[in-house]
């Protein structure tokens, strides 16, 4: 059932592109919004509560539908299982923003560029090269893969039903709410999202990492996913952006400059400096790593089978 979710979710997503912004973060973010505001009182412990009834209260009640709807007819199921996938995971979230960079920088539109990496990743971009906009759009492409693709898929996987695609969707935005809207260092309240979040997304980090260490250079990945996250802000993310620079042979992270001043910024990867082709070559990485998931799922399903 999880594979033809799966492919039924790519076969929507490409008749029917979602506006993420508006029909999942935004509402979601909400939520998460009215529960901070009727628990933060700055404490930690009233942040365990806020995050029980944020996120583990919608997973369960999804949980339980399913369970009827599985108990009545098996479709019913699995068309709970596919409306769920399609709102929580989904290349077209990223891709089409990232495919109108390419194309505008092998048309050599630079300025266009430059805003669409903005519009995107809501970052300043005056002042970068086409080289920074290629190795911004690939770290984006990379991070973005894993946030909307792998790390759901494998959530899918290991709880029934479309509960753990929910709860990677939600951890996520909640950690992500509270997190900006705490803006004093004695603050508490948003502590344990932080932290719940870092165990939810633990697996997922290090499984897209190996995959994309398989299905690229394998040695350099995972050279670079050994040495080099802890030199990243995010080092959880950073796992993933190593692998998939060792995977590539590119050189991601590095100094930019944004608005005439320089960003220093850790170096990931080994190999060329990013340019348009690269992106070309990021996407094969997220596509093969993509069908060596459905493998996988497809095996796991003919074992299930045969047992």
């Amino acid at each position: 059932m999880s594979l033809f979710s799966l492919i039924a979710v790519f076969l929507i997503e490409q008749f029917k592109p979602l506006d993420y912004r508006r029909i999942v973060a935004e509402p979601l973010g909400l939520w998460a919004g009215f529960v901070e505001s009727k628990f933060n009182a700055g404490s930690r412990h009233h942040g365990v509560a806020a995050w029980l009834i944020a996120v583990l209260l919608p997973v369960v009640l999804v949980g339980l539908l399913y369970v009827l709807l599985y108990s009545l007819n098996p479709l019913l199921g699995w068309l709970l299982n596919v409306g769920v996938l399609y709102l929580t995971m989904g290349f077209r979230q990223f891709s089409h923003h990232y495919t109108e960079i390419q194309l505008a920088l092998r048309l050599g539109d630079l300025e266009r560029a430059r805003q669409l990496l903005a519009d995107w990743q809501g970052i300043a971009t005056q002042g970068l090269s086409a080289r920074d906009v290629s190795r911004l759009s690939i770290e984006g492409a990379l991070g973005a893969s894993h946030r909307h693709v792998f790390a759901v898929l494998l959530w899918f996987i290991l709880l029934p039903g479309p509960c753990g695609a929910l709860l990677y969707r939600l951890a996520l935005i909640v950690r992500d709410r509270w997190t900006a809207d705490a803006p004093t260092a004695h603050n508490e309240f948003p502590i344990f999202s932080r932290q719940a979040f870092g165990i939810i997304d633990w697996l997922p980090l290090r499984t897209t990492a190996a995959a994309f260490a398989v299905v690229g250079d394998f040695e350099d990945a995972v050279h670079c996913w050994r040495t080099q996250p802890a030199l990243w802000p995010d080092r959880d993310l950073g796992i993933v952006l190593a692998s998939g620079a060792g995977a590539l042979g590119v050189q991601l992270g590095g100094s930019v400059i944004e608005e005439g001043e320089v960003s220093d910024r850790a170096e990931l990867g080994i190999g060329d400096p990013a340019d348009v082709d690269f992106m070309q070559s990021a996407v094969g990485l997220v596509w093969r790593a993509t069908v060596l998931w459905m493998l996988l799922l497809f095996l796991l399903g003919l074992a299930s089978l045969a047992g």
